[in-house]
């Protein structure tokens, strides 16, 4: 992608901090009026349509009360569910987000909603955050009401993993907010981006978005303008990683 077409998804912070490792010192304002006089902006989030079904009772009690915040990693972790239609029907994404780097450690993609697209997310995440050396031990797992973080086998991989389940309350989007940020953003750099004729060509499109653009290439405010790797690489302190 050419610096223009980057601009244009990451808006004016993308061409001011591109400038700065280029040496050569540009002040944010200008940055945006270069970017506002040639139409650059970046892809604005917007809100996610919902199924208007009831949420069911809660299985767990909210631990979070919408402090989306973790100093170490493997501390909270926030999941949800989200989907799109292609030309052969739905497809559905599952991801898991760690709130100490924004960083989706787990996500599984499926096209059908079923209570094992939660349990694969959980399993992914455990093994690639087991692969990396840390312990999982003990993280607060938060989700909405859906069947799916209710069903018996996704509490029962919770106790698996000795991780600890987490529920917003019934009717409160911000309960879980910081985790529909992150699909929001995917919303408009990915799945409304085209029309999508199969599932298997959003599937790629949506896994290369995540680990190439958002992990990698999309600096973060929250995060002192880091990307969620190198966050996770500057900030992890070694007594959290495994002995």
């Amino acid at each position: 992608m050419t610096l223009t077409g980057r601009t244009r998804e990451f808006g004016y912070r993308y061409l001011h901090e591109e400038a700065a490792e280029a040496g050569q010192v540009m002040a944010a304002r200008t940055a945006w009026r270069i970017c506002a006089d040639n139409g650059w902006w970046s892809a604005f989030a917007k809100q996610r349509s919902k199924s208007g079904k009831r949420p069911g009772p809660p299985v767990h009690d909210d631990l979070v009360e919408r402090n989306f915040t973790a100093e170490q990693p493997n501390r909270l972790w926030l999941t949800d569910i989200t989907e799109h239609t292609t030309g052969e029907g739905k497809l559905y994404l599952c991801a898991i987000k760690d709130a100490f780097s924004r960083r989706v450690v787990g996500y599984s993609i499926d096209s059908r909603m079923k209570s094992r697209l939660a349990v694969t997310a959980l399993s992914n995440a455990v093994a690639r955050r087991r692969a990396e050396g840390l312990d999982v031990a003990g993280c607060v797992v938060h989700s909405d009401r859906g069947s799916q973080f209710r069903s018996r086998k996704y509490v029962h991989a919770l106790g698996r993993y000795r991780l600890t389940g987490s529920m917003g309350r019934v009717g409160a989007a911000g309960d879980n907010a910081a985790m529909e940020s992150f699909f929001a953003l995917l919303q408009n750099n990915v799945l409304d981006r085209q029309s999508w004729t199969t599932r298997e060509e959003l599937r790629i499109a949506i896994v290369t978005w995540t680990e190439r653009t958002y992990h990698r290439r999309r600096r973060q405010a929250g995060l002192g303008r880091l990307t969620p790797i190198e966050y996770e690489t500057i900030m992890t302190p070694p007594a959290s990683q495994a002995a």
